[in-house]
């Protein structure tokens, strides 16, 4: 991890050097169609996260972000919802012990489905449009590190859920999710949305949602 994020620091740094010195393009997403609400994303965490005692708080949040996704979020707010959504599932999965295994089971199978949809969102709208924004370093890398996440998907799916590793390894890959999702949220959606028109934020937030009615 300390060798991707030195990398990644080294790419950033040389990407906002050229976006300085250069115009960055307008980009287009095809012709206008009729906008539609915001997709329901978080269906299906909301209905697991009624597994696991002692995460009251959890289902509490998945619950509150469904209805303010419900409620017509812009898509960055949405991709943000649902990294804390998944962070909360991660969180009820480090909670289990190792006679848990059918409700490891079953929450690893809820974070491939949650991650599954998200990463679909993020490559077939967010990360073109960011390298039709001149932003290709910061997509390249962040479209690469979804190859890490199918990585660990598939060890965990694949491992004994009473194996000693087991929880290890979860905390492991919640800390590359955390480290993800935060330089999204903190460096290249606020830059990417500040030089968008509200035309083409909203756009993308309907192709964005659109993209996530196919997951469903």
């Amino acid at each position: 991890m300390a060798t991707r994020t030195d990398n990644r620091e080294r790419k950033s740094s040389n990407r906002s050097s050229n976006s300085r010195n250069g115009e960055r393009s307008a980009f287009s997403f095809g012709s206008a169609g009729t906008s539609g609400g915001t997709a329901p994303l978080l269906g299906a965490l909301a209905a697991g996260a009624a597994i696991g005692i002692g995460a009251n708080w959890a289902r509490k949040f998945l619950m509150q972000k469904s209805e303010s996704i419900s409620a017509g979020n812009e898509w960055d707010e949405i991709l943000k919802l649902e990294h804390r959504a998944t962070l909360a599932k991660f969180d009820m999965l480090l909670a289990t012990d190792d006679s848990d295994t059918g409700k490891r089971a079953s929450l690893v199978k809820t974070i491939h489905y949650a991650l599954n949809k998200h990463a679909h969102q993020e490559e077939q709208v967010v990360y073109p449009a960011l390298r039709q924004a001149n932003e290709t370093v910061d997509a390249d890398h962040l479209e690469h590190e979804h190859g890490y996440v199918k990585t660990f998907l598939y060890e965990l799916e694949n491992m004994e859920k009473d194996a000693p590793e087991f929880l290890s390894r979860v905390r492991e890959f919640r800390n590359l999710i955390e480290e993800h999702a935060r330089m999204e949220e903190e460096q290249v959606f606020p830059r990417f949305k500040q030089a968008m028109s509200p035309e083409q934020d909203k756009k993308i937030t309907m192709l964005m949602n659109k993209e996530g009615m196919k997951m469903l």
